[in-house]
């Protein structure tokens, strides 16, 4: 179904893959674009059951929008009752699509209420709702909560805003060439290395982009020029943090249950108002210091009195901005609030071409610069009389050169003018006239300012003084000499499992948030979160285990030994040694066995694996949560605070025990003796078969507790079996090791390397008998180890270098 003629483009609705963007719905908004329903959708719409309509109840609250707003929500209304796929008729969807196929009337409906809204399309349709279709319940509810109009007027602010933040930083190039700028303060450090704001970098990188090779600049030092940064880059996040939320909220079905859409939008619209106004302020204290390089006096003076009639004024500004806060603080109608901010942005537009329109007067006027020839005939007359008699001389003189970038612009903003060819630069008004044509010439519809966006493209894009390309902080990139130990090392891991009769498994590198988390503890915050497109939450995989227990769980598998290496990712604080991607080599054996069997083989596999790297020196520290706990519960901790008490005291291994006492005491709650007995049972270290004989003496605490005494047994079993096959000499009894996974039920080990080389942990597991069951809700006992690959990686190359 065709809902406007013309031979203007088509934006189909409801096809296949079909989405909705910010610059269609503009599009459509101005009268560029037209729209059809895709006929498959509306058959769809045909086959379901709908209940008849009923009489329609008018609010009385009205609210009347602007023709291209009333376009915009009705494009966003036909989008949003498609996605939901709810018991719409395809009567009712065709009536809205003829209504918005009209030329004219649409400033008549009125958004104020669903009923509202119904009788007003039926009557500028001609028809009165009970002689024609009337409207169900079900398309009354939708209409309702699909706050069509916010979102409509959200996806025109997005269009206009995200246009506007190439411009300005382009017209803020311009104006460093007019008044000789210092670009110094453009020399931001890259943002991949975790300590700068990437929205300043990158706008920092974008106008060095602009200005390279320029002779002008690099003379004044002055905060407009400065701030550019700061103050672009601040508007940068904000339309940014607009069009992530309205590309979704363009192509969400309705939800009937939720509140508050508006609040939210209004809400990130608020602060794309406040950048707004800062935008403005500083195009217009640039536009004043260019003012200084417009000749004599009298040709200044003249400036600032054509500039404060004509441009927008600061006040305008702000009482744009008190009304918006008025209405926000409110709570009362976000419309208002979102119409209001678009006003904002036509303010700042035209604060835009009065700046590029003094900047380029500005430069016109100076001599000393040489400037590329416009080629159309009819350019803008600026060449004096006596042009043809200085140019031989003025070829004598060395001219400065503006930037590759700004050179183009000067030619683009020319080309703009150039149908204008009776302004002369000798007056003083010209620049006014410029002002003005370029601030009709500002706008999405115009296909010149298409034209000056895709050159502003150009030049970002392919300049290169863009900086070095860089990778995210927390990972690395590897080289044929790493990738050489990488492989040697990955031989002997796969050798010593497949050894040990495991098998390969593999998973997705990203699950389900819901598989994830609250299987961490606190370290849940370290999860990277994914945006799917398709609307299910996502988040990359923190470790190999949990996804193993989740496919042991949907496969209804009861034993399996598996290895498997792969790439997890940790939103860590990145350190030596330390890193937000890297590999993990898991050993696992899930299912029922002898007691403690399972355990001792993967203490067996982890000290074989680290002494066929040949690393060096290393011990691996072991303990057992149930005694854990029990120490806890001894120590008089509750409960509930188990958990929070082991992160603080996984800590022990980088901080002293003052400093964790302190913690303990002053952010976990913990009363000082309650800290104090704690530290005297996690001192406790050494050979494993002494610390246990001193645990399981005569008068030893833990024997009160039946979770410690159970602790205690199996770990007397593992040592005995560790002490006949020789692999205890490595083992270490310690009170303070605690694993800060939620998951782990038994024993828990942690391997640390000895040597020169500072790496911390390089291998880790423990046994997690509930991790299955909390999937499938069938206890599926398991134990395992991963080894942290990019850590031994770290110490094997230190050796290969020591060895040559």
């Amino acid at each position: 179904m065709e809902l406007a003629g013309g031979e203007r483009p088509t934006i189909v609705i409801g096809g296949k893959g079909s989405s909705l963007s910010s610059a269609d719905v503009y599009a459509v908004a101005r009268g560029f674009r037209k729209v059809a329903i895709d006929p498959a959708a509306l058959e769809r719409f045909s086959r379901s059951q709908s209940p008849p309509p009923h009489p329609v109840a008018v609010e009385s609250i009205s609210k009347f929008l602007t023709t291209a707003e009333s376009r915009a929500a009705l494009v966003v209304l036909i989008n949003k009752l498609v996605v939901s796929d709810g018991a719409v008729r395809p009567i009712f969807l065709s009536l809205i699509g003829e209504i918005l196929g009209l030329q004219s009337g649409h400033s008549s409906l009125d958004f104020g209420s669903s009923g509202g809204l119904v009788t007003s399309l039926f009557k500028l349709n001609g028809k009165h709702p009970d002689e024609f279709v009337g409207a169900t319940k079900v398309e009354i509810c939708l209409l309702e909560k699909s706050s069509a109009a916010s979102v409509g007027i959200c996806a025109m602010l997005d269009c206009y805003a995200s246009a506007l933040v190439r411009l300005s930083d382009a017209v803020a190039a311009f104006s460093c060439e007019a008044a000789r700028a210092d670009v110094a303060f453009f020399d931001l450090p890259p943002s991949g290395d975790g300590f700068s704001i990437k929205d300043e970098t990158d706008v920092a990188a974008d106008i060095k982009a602009f200005l390279l090779g320029s002779k002008t600049v690099g003379q004044l030092n002055s905060e407009p020029f400065s701030e550019i940064p700061l103050v672009h880059g601040s508007f940068r996040g904000a339309v940014r943090a607009l069009h992530d939320r309205t590309r979704v909220e363009l192509n969400s079905s309705i939800n009937v249950r939720s509140h508050g859409k508006e609040i939210a939008l209004v809400a990130l619209v608020f602060r794309l108002a406040m950048s707004i106004q800062l935008m403005c302020e500083i195009s217009l204290e640039r536009a004043m210091v260019v003012a200084t390089f417009l000749g004599n006096e009298e040709k200044r003076k003249k400036f600032m009195e054509d500039f404060n009639k004509r441009c927008p004024s600061l006040d305008v500004m702000r009482e744009g901005l008190c009304f918006i806060s008025e209405k926000t603080a409110s709570g009362s109608d976000s419309v208002e609030v979102l119409h209001g901010v678009y006003e904002l942005l036509v303010i700042l537009k035209e604060i835009l071409a009065w700046e590029a329109a003094v900047a380029l007067y500005a430069l016109e006027l100076d001599d000393s610069i040489e400037k590329q020839e416009v080629n159309d005939p009819a350019c803008i007359n600026v060449n004096s009389e006596n042009e043809k008699v200085e140019k031989k001389v003025e070829k004598k003189k060395r001219k400065k050169t503006l930037g590759r970038g700004t050179s183009i612009l000067w030619k683009v903003f020319k080309d703009m003018l150039n149908s204008q060819n009776d302004a002369s630069i000798d007056n003083v008004a010209t620049f006014g006239h410029w002002a003005e044509l370029l601030a009709l010439y500002f706008a999405p519809e115009e296909t010149k300012f298409h034209t000056l966006l895709g050159k502003i493209k150009e030049i970002v894009e392919s300049n290169e003084v863009r900086r070095l390309p860089k990778i995210p902080k927390g990972t690395l990139d590897f080289g044929k000499e790493q990738m050489a130990i990488r492989e040697h090392a990955f031989s002997v891991i796969t050798d010593v499992f497949k050894r040990h009769g495991a098998v390969s498994l593999d998973t997705p590198d990203f699950e389900l948030s819901e598989t994830l988390m609250g299987k961490y503890g606190e370290d849940s915050k370290l999860i990277y979160d994914l945006v799917d497109p398709g609307g299910e939450l996502c988040c990359l995989r923190y470790d190999l285990t949990v996804p193993f227990a989740r496919y042991l769980a949907m496969n209804n598998i009861n034993s399996l030994k598996r290895f498997q290496i792969g790439k997890v990712y940790r939103r860590d604080n990145p350190s030596k040694g330390r890193y937000c991607e890297f590999y993990q080599c898991d050993f696992d054996i899930a299912g029922q066995c002898e007691l403690m069997v399972a355990d001792f083989e993967v203490l067996k596999v982890l000290t074989e694996l680290l002494d066929e790297l040949n690393i060096g020196d290393y011990e691996i520290k072991l303990n057992h949560r149930k005694l854990l706990d029990g120490m806890l519960e001894i120590c008089g901790v509750s409960s509930e605070k188990f958990r929070t008490v082991c992160s603080s005291i996984d800590k022990l291994d980088k901080q002293s025990f003052d400093q964790v006492k302190k913690e303990l005491v002053e952010e976990k709650g913990l009363a000082v003796a309650t800290a104090e007995k704690i530290g005297t049972f996690v001192k406790k270290r050494g050979p494993p078969l002494e610390i246990l004989s001193e645990l399981k003496g005569s008068g030893s605490s833990f024997l009160g507790n039946s979770g410690s005494v159970l602790a205690l047994n199996e770990l007397e079993i593992l040592f005995n079996v560790l002490e006949k096959t020789k692999c205890l000499e490595k083992i270490v009894f310690d009170l303070s090791l605690t694993r800060g996974l939620d998951y782990y039920t038994g024993a828990i080990f942690e391997a640390v390397f000895k040597g020169s080389t500072q790496v911390g942990s390089i291998a880790a597991g423990g046994r997690y008998d509930n991790l299955v069951g909390m999937f499938s809700g069938k206890q599926v006992p398991a134990v395992g180890v991963s080894l942290g690959i990019e850590r031994v990686f770290t110490i094997m190359e230190q050796l290969e270098k020591e060895k040559n």
